[in-house]
This record gives structure tokens, C-alpha cells and sequence, in this order.
């Protein structure tokens, strides 16, 4: 049986040989007449003095336009001031250690203005630490780079005789395990990763001067873009037969009467007239040319096509893919979003703001701003009912992850994402707004996102007006959405 005393004895023998230990390899590390040492210890470890280095990285990653990198720089900052006050404000008025002697080292590697605060634990390393393992959580490359560096950081607190190993040890655990803490309480993004699949090639004649297009194009669309259009795919395609839409004419049966008579079909228009021009080319089995004339262009970007010359390419090569089109009642063709509530007037609000503001700060204040002026409406949908005015649903799926989908890899998965914000239990919007700002959306359950191949809903206060592709749309008391797999073929360039 071993007795109390003896316990105690023993934990003090094993804090006493690890004194030893970090005295001896402190004293190996000093004594080194090493002259890689003395020429980058010192202005590295002066760099890291009030975390100015780590500063500096940050403001390179923010500048990057890397989303990821301007999120850990973001973290990383975050990180760093709370690692700070803890390590400087509560470690080390904890653990009460003198400073090493520092006669063994070389008077070249010794700093200027040597320290007096305790020396458990190095604020340096803890630093470090924190800054590295926060922006690794957002960009894993980075933060491995930014590991290396931090060691070395803490190898130059220990050479410059400032710091026992110990010491520097202790300020790593302290960092990283506030990095990680941080990283548990707002979660980092986790970019969607969809799998690869080859494109499905439209074999095609190649038109070098646009022999058999037909171009539908509204010269007002775009506040004046479509004109420029036309000039531009005038003078590029001169055989390519162009209709020019009046204030009068229907698009619809326009579009129809140019497929009667096309080899091609083109339109040059906003995304509503792009999903009009899609309908009409399905039933008249012919590709679809999608010129960006309208005010965002999302459906001609997302294919590939964000230019006039990226279409006039695709057409002359004969470049042709197949895309996905969601399906809405079987009469009615989405591009790229359905919407029900106030989910268009939440998106005009973040993007009035969000270049100001910045994406997440505008993101918050839209979300403030739609809830206080929202109408929800109540739906059914896989036996359950709920109460939202926010609902989006997208033709395949967007990236990233939460309520700010903003962009498509692909667009023939076969997939419709659906992506909802419950409003009508206690608190509802409350708990929004602090699992927004924390980023912690995707985890509420207030949040549903799925990803089907079908979705349906049914109204329980009267039928709802349904927004598709940026214009208000029809009412339904019932609505079913269906992924129609690879049914458009476009022209768009290949890789």
C-alpha cells in the first residue's frame, strides 16, 4: 500500500528531474556556437514581439482574396488576443518562475531588452501557437506552414535565453488548446466537396460564323447591356439570325417562332428570360446559346459563359454540355433559385451592404432586417410542418454550406438543394441571429438543409407566390420541384 507522503515524495522526485531536464537542454540549446543561431534567432524572435509578425501575416492573408486564408487570418487574429490576455493576465500569475540565466548565451543572440515577468509560460510561443492552429482550422496548408514557423518562434525564445524549453511548451498548449476551444465554439467553414464526374459532351457541327443560330435578345435588358450584346455578336457571328424583342412582344412565343426555324437557339436576356428560352429549347430538342445580358448573369456564369466571347467561342468549336433544369408542377422550368417568403428581399439586402460591410457583418445585418419585416407562411413537406419566411431552393448544389449559397461547381448532379430557416418556435429569431453570428447556423435546428432529387410542399394558409430565378411567379397551394438530369443541352467551353 502505498502511503500519501510517498505519493507526494514521488510526484516531487518527477517535478524535480523535469526541472533538471529543461535546465540542461536550455543550457545545450545556449551553449551551441551555432552561427545559423545567432544570425536568425534574434530578429526573429524580436519580429514576434507584441505578435507584430503574426499581424503582418494577417494582413497578407486578408489581402489574398482566398476565402479561406481571410478566414483563418480572420480567426487567427481573434485567437491571438484572447491567448494573450489569458497567457499574460491569468498563466502567469499562476505559476511564478524566474527567468533563465542567460550568461551562456552568446552575447550576438541575446536580446536588447530582456524580460522580467515570469517565465511560465513563454507569451511567444502561446501566440504562436494560437495563431498557427486557428488559421489551420480554416486552411489546413496554411496552417501547417505557419506551424513550422511557430516553432521556430519558440526555438528563438529558448536560443536568445529567454525562455526554459519548458516554458515554451507550456505556451504551446495554452495556444493551441484556445485555437481549438475557439474552433468548438465557432465552428470553421467546411467547404462542400461534390464528387467529379465527367461532363456529358453533346456531339455538335462546329458554326464558325453562326450559320443556323437564331439569337433572341431584348436591346433594354441589362439596363442597356443587351444592345451591346447584339453589336458584339453582330459583328462576331455575321450569319446568325438576331430578333430583336419590342416592348409589346411576347418572349415566349417569340422564342417559339425563332426555334421553329433554328439550327440553335440563343437568347440574350436576364435569368427569367434565360429560363423561358430553356423551356422552349427542351420541347423543341435544340441547344441552348445563353448570352449574359441581364443584371447578374448567374446561370451563363455558372456554365461557363460570363462573357459574350466565351458564348461566340463555345459556338464556333461546336462546344456543347449537358445541364441539369428543376422542373417546378411539370410546367414551369428553374435556371438556378426558388424562392417562397422573403428570401429575394433577404439577398438584395446582403448585397446592397455586403461591400461595405463585408459577406458575414452584411449577412447578419440582412438577417436582422428580413426578420423584422418578414411575412411567414406555414408549409408541409415530408410530414412535417413548419413556419418560415426564408426558403431557398437551388438547381444542384451550392456551395458553401448555411443560408449564403452563392455558387455552383457543377450543374449536373441531379440534385435540387433546399435550404430553410424555421421561424415560428420560441425565440425563433433570436437563435437565428446568435447561431449567425457565431457561426453556428448549420448546426441550429432551426436550419434544414437536404440535398433531393425531388421536393414537394404544401401551403397551409392559401396559396403562396413562389419567386424563380429572380422574378415573382405564380401561386400554389402545392408545389413539387423535380431535378430534370442533363435534360439541357448548352453550348459552354470546355476544359
Amino acid at each position: 500500500m502505498t502511503l500519501p507522503w510517498q505519493r507526494n515524495r514521488g510526484i516531487r522526485q518527477i517535478t524535480q528531474g523535469l526541472g533538471t531536464l529543461d535546465r540542461e537542454v536550455f543550457e545545450a540549446i545556449a551553449d551551441s556556437p551555432t552561427p545559423l543561431l545567432d544570425t536568425i534567432m534574434p530578429p526573429l524572435t524580436r519580429a514576434a514581439d507584441h505578435s507584430k509578425l503574426w499581424f503582418a501575416i494577417a494582413a497578407i492573408l486578408m489581402s489574398s482574396g482566398n476565402p479561406g486564408a481571410r478566414r483563418g487570418a480572420a480567426r487567427g487574429v481573434a485567437t491571438l488576443g484572447v491567448t494573450s490576455m489569458v497567457t499574460n493576465q491569468v498563466a502567469k500569475r499562476l505559476w511564478k518562475r524566474p527567468r533563465p540565466n542567460r550568461t551562456s548565451v552568446p552575447l550576438p543572440r541575446q536580446i536588447k531588452r530582456f524580460p522580467t515577468s515570469s517565465s511560465l509560460p513563454s507569451g511567444h510561443s502561446a501566440s504562436a501557437a494560437a495563431f498557427a492552429v486557428a488559421v489551420g482550422l480554416e486552411s489546413p496548408g496554411l496552417g501547417l506552414a505557419l506551424a513550422l514557423l511557430a516553432g521556430l518562434v519558440g526555438l528563438s525564445r529558448v536560443a536568445t535565453g529567454a525562455h526554459y524549453p519548458g516554458d515554451v511548451v507550456a505556451g504551446f498548449g495554452i495556444g493551441a488548446g484556445i485555437a481549438v476551444l475557439g474552433g468548438r465554439l465557432v465552428p470553421p467553414v467546411v467547404e462542400t466537396r461534390l464528387p467529379r464526374t465527367e461532363p456529358l459532351v453533346v456531339d455538335t457541327p462546329e458554326r464558325p460564323d453562326g450559320a443556323g443560330v437564331v439569337l433572341v435578345v431584348n436591346p433594354a435588358s441589362g439596363s442597356g447591356t443587351g444592345a451591346r450584346v447584339l453589336g458584339e455578336v453582330r459583328e462576331a457571328l455575321p450569319r446568325a439570325e438576331i430578333v430583336e424583342l419590342g416592348e409589346d412582344d411576347d418572349p415566349e412565343q417569340i422564342l417559339r417562332d425563332a426555334a421553329a426555324r433554328a439550327e440553335v437557339l440563343a437568347i440574350a436576356g436576364g435569368d427569367g428570360t434565360v429560363s423561358t428560352a430553356a423551356a422552349v429549347a427542351i420541347d423543341a430538342k435544340l441547344p441552348l446559346a445563353v448570352f449574359p445580358a441581364g443584371t447578374f448573369n448567374h446561370f451563363a456564369k455558372d456554365i461557363g459563359c460570363p462573357t459574350v466571347a466565351d458564348t461566340v467561342g463555345a459556338i464556333r468549336d461546336g462546344s456543347v454540355v449537358c445541364v441539369d433544369l428543376v422542373c417546378l408542377n411539370e410546367s414551369r422550368m428553374v435556371v438556378n433559385t426558388a424562392s417562397i417568403g422573403a428570401y429575394p428581399f433577404f439577398v438584395q439586402t446582403r448585397e446592397k451592404f455586403e461591400h461595405r460591410l463585408g459577406k458575414p457583418v452584411a449577412g447578419i445585418y440582412a438577417m436582422l432586417h428580413t426578420l423584422r419585416k418578414d411575412e411567414p407562411v406555414t408549409i408541409t413537406y415530408d410530414n412535417k410542418t413548419l413556419q418560415t419566411s426564408l426558403f431557398f431552393l437551388g438547381n444542384s448544389v451550392y456551395l458553401p454550406a448555411g443560408f449564403a449559397p452563392s455558387r455552383r461547381t457543377r450543374m449536373d448532379d441531379g440534385l435540387i438543394d433546399v435550404r430553410i430557416l424555421e421561424t415560428g418556435r420560441p425565440l425563433a429569431r433570436l437563435r437565428i441571429l446568435a447561431a449567425l453570428a457565431f457561426g453556428r447556423l448549420e448546426r441550429s435546428p432551426l436550419y434544414h438543409e437536404m440535398q433531393v432529387p425531388e421536393f414537394s410542399f404544401t401551403s397551409a394558409n392559401g396559396p403562396i407566390a413562389v419567386a424563380r430565378d429572380g422574378e415573382v411567379g405564380e401561386e400554389y397551394d402545392e408545389a413539387t420541384f423535380t431535378s430534370m438530369y442533363r435534360v439541357l443541352p448548352v453550348f459552354r467551353p470546355l476544359p
